[in-house]
Parts: C-alpha cells; structure tokens; sequence
C-alpha cells in the first residue's frame, strides 16, 4: 500500500507517515465533533497552569492540538522537503506551519464560541428599562396592567403595576422595580 515510501530518504519517510496519520487522526476527530461523539478532547492533560490570560476554553497542551500540530508540521514537511537542500531550513518552517496551525484552530475557535449566548430571559435583567403599555395600568396598585419590553431583542408581555395615577395604553413607561419576581412596577416617562 506504501510502497512509493520505500524509496524515500528516512526524514521525508517519517514526514509522510506523520501526515498519512495526523491526517486521518484529524478526519476522525472532525467526524466525532461534528456529530456530537467527542463531547470534548476525549483526553486532559495534568497540567496545573491557566497559559489563557483570560476566561477561555482554548488548553494549549491538548490531544487537539497536538494533532494539529503534527498536521501542519508534517504536511509541510512533506512538501519543502524536495524544494531546500539545508534540511534544517525544512524543520523550521514545518514547525512554524506547524505552530500556525494550531493558531489558526484557536481562532476558528474563538470565533464558535463567540456565537454561544446566554439568552436565559429574567424578570430583573429588565429593571431601568423601557417599555410600552399594552393594557392599561390601573393608579396606585387597584389592579394590574401589561407591558411589552424588549430584552435581547426578545418582547415580553409582563404583568406591571404603578404607584401613580393610570397609565393608558401605548405610553411609554419605565421599569423601576421588580416585585415577587413576577411583577412589574414602571413609572410613566
């Protein structure tokens, strides 16, 4: 199956059976995490350090991103081994192409979890806000009105109350208090 390897100086060997791997490593891997399997790298590290700076889930000595490593590294290996002669020039820019990978896999990652949002809706995210009356709110606490208010670009109908005289529906309002977590009291603007 390898045998156009056979004829291969060694180095270019070890390049292209650390491609050939890394590469179906990374297919499998790319399977897993698109249909859910992996849940997470599948492997941790007894590294007891933050090298992040910051609230991040990027882990720098990962089974990931080792395997993005050796992608990039070997693939690179692959293709500049013919083009230089000074082998060392090869080595390095494998392991920078190498390194670039797995900086480029943090990127393309930073950017996923950017899209992840908590729009988990609370009753007192809506204190200080703005909203428009849509039933009429009855003076001084003799019964309740509704207001609709948009929170994360989400509207809410919320059952509000005023401590002042009525507020009519279509007047803007705005929220000042929250009460039993289920009640409004607005002011009118």
């Amino acid at each position: 199956m390898f045998e156009f390897l056979q004829d291969l100086d060694m180095p270019l060997r070890i390049f292209w059976y650390l491609a050939l791997g890394s590469s179906l490593f990374f297919i499998i891997q790319t399977i897993f995490t698109f249909t859910g399997v992996d849940g997470s790298d599948g492997t941790t590290v007894d590294f007891d350090s933050d090298l992040s700076g910051g609230d991040s889930t990027f882990q720098l000595f990962s089974l990931r991103n080792l395997v993005n490593f050796i992608l990039g590294f070997s693939w690179a290996g692959v293709v500049f081994y013919p083009v230089f002669n000074n082998k060392a020039i090869v080595y390095t820019i494998a392991v920078i192409i190498g390194l670039l990978f797995v900086l480029i896999f943090f990127f393309i990652m930073q950017q996923v979890y950017k899209l992840s949002e908590n729009n988990t809706f609370s009753i007192r995210d809506t204190i200080d806000m703005t909203g428009e009356v849509y039933l009429t709110i009855p003076a001084n606490r003799n019964g309740k009105g509704k207001v609709q208010i948009s929170v994360r670009g989400a509207f809410h109908e919320l059952d509000a109350i005023t401590d002042n005289e009525s507020i009519s529906t279509g007047s803007l309002v705005r929220i000042e208090k929250v009460e039993n977590n289920t009640i409004l009291v607005v002011k009118k603007i």
